[in-house]
């Protein structure tokens, strides 16, 4: 069999809504025949929890999501959390755009609406399924 593919993922999230994010990875880490590597801020230095009233600290934690997307085959939104991270998921949406990086639009499991944002920005979106995601990163990743 020849060697997987690996993909660059980063997986737009926040850390206090971290149940979905943990959920979507371990879909991906059970995905048969799949091989990643996740680009996301880690849990133990979340890049969205410095401080956010100094200008020089806004445009670093926006530095440091650029450096981490200019990296990646695709982008993962897990949408329903876009409500409440606004923000900062607006910012990881734009910067995608900015490097021409795909943009996969995940609907959690149960949710039927995509907010407009997303679904504006989203080259596709998918059900809330393994085979679903696997096959979107596949067909649309750089």
């Amino acid at each position: 069999m020849p060697s997987l593919r690996p993909y660059h993922l980063f997986i737009s999230h926040a850390w206090k809504y971290g149940a979905d994010y943990d959920r979507l990875v371990s879909l991906l880490d059970n995905a048969p025949n799949f091989q990643y590597y996740n680009y996301s801020a880690p849990k133990d230095k979340p890049l969205h929890n410095l401080d956010e009233t100094s200008v020089g600290t806004v445009l670093e934690i926006k530095a440091a999501i650029d450096r981490k997307i200019k990296l990646c085959s695709c982008i993962l939104v897990i949408s329903g959390m876009y409500y409440n991270n606004r923000r900062w998921m607006r910012y990881e949406l734009e910067s995608a755009s900015k490097f021409g990086k795909p943009i996969i639009a995940i609907r959690p499991y149960g949710n039927t609406v995509t907010p407009s944002d997303v679904q504006q920005c989203a080259d596709v979106i998918v059900g809330w399924n393994t085979n679903s995601i696997v096959s979107a990163i596949r067909e649309h990743s750089l």
